[in-house]
């Protein structure tokens, strides 16, 4: 997702490869990213911190409590720090880095392709200029949304966060079923991928609700009828529910 958000930022001219630093733990990782991208790299947080207005933490959670501890009073009051660390909340940030300008955000992984999801919430240091970079920064990697009670980023991240995955496995299992009475896989694949990408347009393009196009395409006796009959029979929209719920939970624990 760091990567993600580096090239968005630089395909955007948020920042230009001369006034970005990336830091890594793995040299095979920064000479990458600094031949790919040609930025400057270094395997120092603390001097990568010391360049630019914005310092963006993506970290694995696990991380985050030596990181803290690297960067902990060397960050300037003026500086933004931008966290998209899973669970990591600002409490927790702004007192393990001693540092009030903190944004934390939850994007989601078509980030990597500018079809992302971002929602985020900031300290009340954060000024609006700053404010105005954390959205063109999450902006860059598709939509953002703004929240002023950050217990919505751990709502968006069982919904919108974990939502991929969702999709994803609808998917497979819609394609394992085409096979199942005869399709040839690789049309499988694209029927399934084309029939859902044209179902997310058709609801964001005709500003009908879900439920409303649903009953659109079910007719009477007719076999999308005959196959909702047997997900309803089956509890599917509960244990989705179920499921988001379970993911929400577990994002509240991670956030101590």
């Amino acid at each position: 997702m760091g990567e993600a958000m580096l090239a968005a930022v630089l395909a955007k001219g948020l920042s230009t490869p001369k006034t970005t630093i990336v830091s890594d733990i793995v040299d095979a990782r920064l000479k990458q990213l600094g031949q790919k991208y040609g930025v400057a790299v270094t395997g120092s947080n603390r001097q990568a911190a010391e360049m630019g207005e914005v310092v963006v933490l993506a970290i694995k959670p696990q991380k985050l409590a030596e990181v803290m501890s690297e960067l902990k009073g060397c960050l300037k009051p003026s500086q933004l720090v931008l966290s998209i660390v899973a669970g990591a909340r600002t409490k927790t940030l702004s007192q393990g880095l001693k540092h009030g300008c903190i944004v934390r955000a939850m994007p989601n992984t078509p980030a990597q392709i500018g079809e992302g999801m971002s929602v985020w919430a900031a300290t009340a240091e954060v000024t609006e200029q700053q404010k105005g970079w954390a959205k063109a920064i999450l902006g860059a990697m598709g939509k953002e949304i703004y929240v002023a009670d950050e217990g919505y980023i751990d709502m968006a991240t069982a919904v919108s966060g974990s939502g991929p995955a969702y999709f994803f496995l609808v998917m497979e299992s819609l394609v394992e079923a085409a096979v199942e009475i005869g399709l040839p896989r690789d049309m499988a694949r694209e029927l399934v991928l084309q029939t859902m990408l044209g179902s997310g347009h058709l609801v964001q393009r005709s500003g009908r609700e879900p439920a409303e196009l649903r009953r659109m395409v079910t007719s009477p006796g007719g076999t999308t009828a005959e196959a909702l009959h047997i997900l309803e029979k089956k509890g599917f929209s509960r244990l989705l529910i179920e499921a988001v719920r379970a993911a929400y939970n577990k994002a509240k624990r991670l956030g101590g």
